[in-house]
């Protein structure tokens, strides 16, 4: 919050007079002391802090939710097929949104109705909302991460251990659930990569065997890849291993 404040303040600075004499009935940086002993900030504040959390949201997308994993599960599952651009990137990305927004729907609905509504109907200010809207975050990182990548950047960043989740900041938290998301998407992506590795070994064999080895083994094996994908309904088993992978 004082980073946002800071940097207001910055501009106001570097704003030319005239600009300055334009918007100074807009009150920017005035705050109202609570009975608390907080403040509460001026709305041009509150929507400049909304519209940043805004553009933030394609980062937190990738940082904090399923979405990392699916695509690049989804990703290895392409390159592995050897279908090259098919299914093509957008479709790939449109794919992992909407699953990624049909995994994280539980944790969507706690974030609005604890933070984002009660912020919107006035009954709690941006701080409390952010603070209400980062726990079920956090949560839902706490079980995806491994204990050893949230132990190794506890220790990097001269951490010892920690009583409680509570205790563990959000920049020890994140890169350990972005690694362990990492880890968990190669390990999925190399038990979907083995069977198509295996046919394209078989027909490369008989290749060799026939003596047509000038012949990509890759345009052979490719009708055969999918015709196996097709028989077991891969999508439909692809996608709902991923959706399941994320069960507590």
């Amino acid at each position: 919050m004082k980073v946002f404040l800071i940097i207001v303040a910055a501009l106001a600075i570097w704003l030319p007079d005239s600009a300055l004499a334009q918007q100074a009935t807009i009150p920017l940086v005035s705050t109202t002391p609570n009975a608390d002993g907080g403040s509460d900030y001026a709305l041009g504040i509150q929507i400049l802090l909304v519209m940043t959390v805004l553009t933030l949201l394609p980062a937190m997308l990738i940082t904090m939710t399923s979405f990392t994993r699916v695509l690049i599960v989804l990703a290895i599952l392409r390159q592995a097929m050897g279908t090259a651009q098919t299914p093509s990137n957008q479709i790939i990305l449109g794919l992992s949104l909407f699953l990624s927004l049909f995994i994280m729907a539980p944790v969507f609905d706690v974030a609005w109705t604890t933070a984002l509504k009660p912020f919107l109907d006035g009954g709690v200010d941006f701080e409390g909302a952010l603070e209400a809207a980062k726990i079920p975050f956090r949560e839902f990182m706490f079980t995806q991460t491994r204990d050893s990548d949230l132990t190794m950047f506890a220790e990097m960043g001269g951490y010892g251990a920690f009583a409680s989740q509570d205790d563990v900041p959000m920049f020890v938290l994140l890169p350990s659930f972005l690694v362990s998301e990492l880890k968990t998407a190669f390990q999925i992506g190399f038990l979907l990569f083995v069977p198509f590795l295996v046919i394209d070994l078989v027909v490369a064999a008989i290749l060799m065997a026939m003596g047509m080895m000038m012949l990509s083994p890759i345009i052979i094996s490719l009708p055969f890849k999918l015709m196996l994908f097709v028989l077991i309904d891969g999508w439909a088993l692809v996608t709902s291993t991923l959706v399941r992978s994320f069960a507590v």
